[in-house]
């Protein structure tokens, strides 16, 4: 294999999405009211049926909370600065870098634990990210004419 033939590795639609909508909702949390899907969808460009099935996985995984009724919607389920990109990735994807099971061959074993490593500094860093601050930075980085 050549170096021009390596792929980066990837971040999902899914996971992009996710992340997006729960920044909005973060910059609802301090008012305490439902944020409906059709705002999350149109404010963060996510197609409303895919939204509907990444809401229902988040409330699965405890970090969203909806209401039903007219002045229904959802809700983070904890403050943004009690959720991390980490907590996200696990809820949606799983491990960071998920190993394959083959770790045969004279250098498996060695490459098994580099790529351990490397998962660990991954999630370290990704730890270190707290929703509220994602969201912050995002609003800052706004541009307005």
């Amino acid at each position: 294999m050549r170096l021009s033939d390596c792929r980066a590795v990837k971040i999902t639609v899914k996971l992009d999405y996710t992340c997006r909508v729960l920044c909005e909702l973060a910059r609802h949390y301090e008012g305490g009211e439902p944020v409906r899907l059709e705002h999350l969808s149109k404010v963060e460009d996510v197609p409303a049926n895919f939204l509907a099935q990444l809401l229902g996985e988040l409330k699965n995984a405890k970090l969203v909370v909806s209401r039903r009724g007219i002045q229904g919607g959802f809700l983070l389920a904890r403050p943004p600065d009690q959720i991390t990109l980490y907590d996200i990735v696990q809820a949606m994807e799983g491990d960071l870098l998920e190993l394959s099971g083959n770790h045969g061959g004279l250098s498996g074993r060695r490459l098994k634990q580099v790529w351990n490593e490397i998962r660990g500094v991954a999630a370290e860093k990704a730890r270190s990210f707290t929703l509220e601050a994602i969201a912050s930075k995002a609003e800052a980085d706004m541009y307005y004419i």
